[in-house]
């Protein structure tokens, strides 16, 4: 057989996947049209077990492993949950098509491939705005300059980024939405350039330490933290020197010119960081979307304290996803608090939970309420 036939026969196959899965997005937005006026919440997972089992029967009956069929398939799922909550919640709060979206770097930065993902999944059309540091992303929201701010929260392998942490204390911006993206650390050069020459990689200081196991392998080359991965990548394209290198994902090396030489540095196999998106007004979580509420909190200096406010949630049958504390500016070894709460702030257990707190703690603010997009993938035996 004619191998370019072969290829050919493929790619149109290709082409029409595609287009099947477009269709089959379009359809899932009928669903959610349908959940609005019902008010049923967005997953059903009992009926994503049916789906599954019924396709896995199909899949065997065309030759087709199990796993296989599930793999694609809990990937279409978490894409139309995810696709359905976006609408639901654009339908509760009305915004322009054309939003101003400030990140820290340039393009290709972590950051602006999560702004992108987020919008692009809202259909929303972004004026790019990169700043240097933390504070000036947040400093333009609060201004009006930006509508929106993506902040990078925590990060699987080198934990909680503690910077932004402290910003979200000093600031009256709100979390309105969160979105989690997979990062791919490659090693970026010159084109052409020789590996065992390298004297100098650039990086950002979360990445060199994301990547630390594999840096420990080259303890002669000069490490230089950039306030950013498109900085770092910027440095190595304008210096034109083959002995530098960066570190940062391989789609934003291609903005660069620069090439993807070594893959998966990071410490842990599944990488991921977590973003926030704040914005100066807060957003109606709708009914049918798994909320999530992220609060801060003091509680007193007292024995078991922190407990009592924690027993207060389980007693409402709440579920925390995150606890982390921060020093309290101005009181030496004194902590505040940060908590996600998986609930709607106006559910009725978040409101009495709330109640409840308030008397018993020093300090307490709501920083956020917005869909949750941790979407878990539902199993079948």
């Amino acid at each position: 057989m004619d191998l370019n036939q072969i290829r050919k026969d493929i790619n149109q196959v290709d082409s029409d996947l595609l287009k099947l899965l477009a269709h089959r997005r379009q359809l899932t937005l009928n669903v959610a049209r349908s959940k609005e006026i019902d008010l049923k919440p967005v997953r059903d997972q009992e009926r994503e077990a049916q789906l599954l089992e019924k396709l896995v029967a199909q899949g065997k009956e065309q030759g087709l492993d199990a796993q296989y069929v599930v793999r694609i398939f809990q990937t279409v799922i978490e894409d139309s949950v995810l696709r359905q909550q976006a609408w639901l919640q654009g339908q509760q709060n009305t915004s322009q098509d054309l939003v101003r979206v400030a990140y820290l770097g340039a393009k290709g930065s972590y950051s602006y491939v999560a702004a992108h993902g987020y919008f692009t999944r809202r259909d929303k059309s972004l004026i790019e705005m990169g700043f240097p540091t933390f504070d000036e992303v947040v400093r333009s929201v609060e201004r009006g300059n930006a509508d929106y701010g993506i902040l990078p929260l925590e990060n699987t392998s080198s934990g909680s980024i503690n910077e932004v942490y402290d910003l979200l204390q000093q600031t009256s911006l709100q979390i309105v939405g969160e979105t989690t993206e997979s990062i791919g650390h490659c090693l970026l050069t010159l084109p052409g350039a020789n590996l065992d020459e390298i004297t100098t990689i650039y990086a950002h200081p979360q990445v060199i330490s994301q990547c630390s196991n594999h840096l420990r392998q080259y303890p002669n080359i000069k490490l230089e933290y950039c306030s950013s991965s498109a900085h770092a990548m910027a440095q190595v394209a304008n210096l034109n020197d083959p002995s530098h290198a960066a570190i940062a994902s391989q789609a934003g090396g291609e903005l660069y010119g620069l090439d993807a030489r070594i893959d998966k540095l990071a410490n842990q196999a599944e990488n991921e960081s977590r973003f926030i998106v704040v914005s100066r007004k807060a957003l109606d979580v709708p009914v049918q979307v798994p909320a999530k509420t992220t609060l801060i909190m003091a509680t007193g200096q007292k024995s078991g304290s922190l407990v009592d406010a924690l027993l207060i949630l389980k007693q409402n049958g709440l579920i925390m996803s995150k606890l982390t504390s921060r020093p309290i500016p101005g009181n030496p070894w004194e902590e505040m608090f940060y908590l996600d709460v998986e609930a709607n702030i106006n559910s009725d257990a978040m409101k009495q939970a709330m109640a409840q707190l308030v008397p018993i703690t020093r300090f307490i603010k709501v920083l956020g309420c917005y869909q949750s997009e941790r979407i878990i993938p539902t199993e079948i035996e």
